[in-house]
């Protein structure tokens, strides 16, 4: 398990021992009489993600036809998946619930942009209607 680019290195260690060789815990040796020895690091794999607090925020502001609720519910699944002790149904539950997050978070700006662009440019338009019709009533 080592990085590309990195070869594994091997360091002969000294001769004596206090044990004879195919004993077990005994070190392993290569058919050219060098001691070879290995170390083995087991990395446990980063617990999956539940996005439940971007769900939450979802579900609170931009809540896009219920998108935000639906992102929540595949959230407290993937909690629920990760204490049980299921990684796989937890990574899933997790990853449908940030694309959901994803989509949400997207229409919801696209709306909110598209409201304040429409505000911004006809809000004026129209007072200015209003007052136009206002002076000529009379």
């Amino acid at each position: 398990m080592n990085p590309v680019g990195y070869p594994a290195e091997v360091f002969p260690l000294r001769e004596g021992y206090a044990f004879r060789p195919g004993q077990a815990g005994g070190p392993t040796f290569q058919p050219g009489g060098t001691v070879v020895q290995y170390t083995t690091v087991n990395i446990p794999p980063e617990p999956p993600r539940d996005h439940i607090i971007w769900s939450m925020l979802c579900l609170v502001y931009t809540n896009p036809f219920c998108l935000g609720l639906v992102a929540l519910i595949y959230s407290i699944k993937a909690r629920d998946r990760k204490m049980a002790g299921d990684m796989d149904g937890a990574r899933h539950y997790g990853s449908t619930a940030r694309c959901i997050n994803i989509f949400a978070t997207i229409l919801g700006s696209i709306i909110i942009l598209t409201i304040l662009t429409i505000s911004i440019i006809y809000v004026p338009i129209f007072l200015y209607l209003i007052q136009y019709k206002s002076m000529y009533m009379w």
